[in-house]
């Protein structure tokens, strides 16, 4: 935990909760420990949604669906979300939630790597939604500034690791020592980047905010 846990679950008492399709796929999620966002993190997200509005959003990391099919319950009736998947045994999965959902006219799920399906893309998002594999993020963010927009939105999920991101790269086990030193770099080009104006925020497992100028 990244705040105290009696207050995390005092913030969470007051979450007005979603569809009851989506507390079905939250609830298959945990029982299949698929990961899906926190509640905290569904707060900012539906918040962030209504206020700034997107026409089109970018998803890296689609799992089974739920971010996703809840972004589009708050976003704009004629956004559009396009996300993607690479493994394989959750896209079935997603794919049906989004057809049960009868959202297949308004979320696209590419399948394959990020890293290749990135390079592919073109025009522009105003809002992109990261929540992949952690140790990738400092590789896709060429790609990922390429297609936000001016003005547009990045979100980026978990970059505080519960709490380790402030650790020594020797305080944390050997086989997270990698994704450590990668998101401690990604956490720097964000908040430094010319191109970005980033906040660190700790929500759910810690969040960035960056606006393109």
């Amino acid at each position: 935990m990244i705040i105290d846990e009696r207050m995390s679950a005092f913030i969470d008492s007051m979450d007005k909760g979603n569809t009851p399709f989506l507390d079905e796929i939250e609830e298959y999620a945990l029982q299949t420990q698929v990961p899906v966002i926190r509640k905290s993190m569904q707060q900012l997200l539906r918040f962030l949604l209504t206020f700034s509005k997107p026409k089109n959003i970018l998803e890296v990391g689609t799992a089974i669906g739920f971010s996703a099919l809840l972004m589009s319950e708050y976003a704009p009736e004629d956004c559009h979300i396009t996300t993607i998947e690479k493994y394989e045994k959750r896209i079935p999965i997603a794919k049906a939630n989004f057809e049960k959902a009868g959202k297949t006219d308004r979320i696209t799920l590419l399948e394959g790597d990020a890293m290749d399906i990135l390079k592919e893309l073109e025009g522009t998002y105003d809002m992109i939604f990261m929540d992949a594999a952690k140790g990738q993020y400092i590789h896709f963010m060429p790609e990922i500034l390429r297609l936000l927009a001016p003005g547009g939105l990045l979100i980026s999920d978990n970059v505080l690791q519960d709490g380790d991101i402030i650790e020594s790269r020797f305080a944390v086990t050997r086989r997270n020592r990698t994704i450590h030193t990668r998101m401690r770099d990604y956490l720097y080009e964000l908040t430094h980047h010319p191109q970005l104006e980033t906040t660190v925020l700790p929500v759910g497992d810690g969040v960035t905010l960056s606006v393109k100028k």
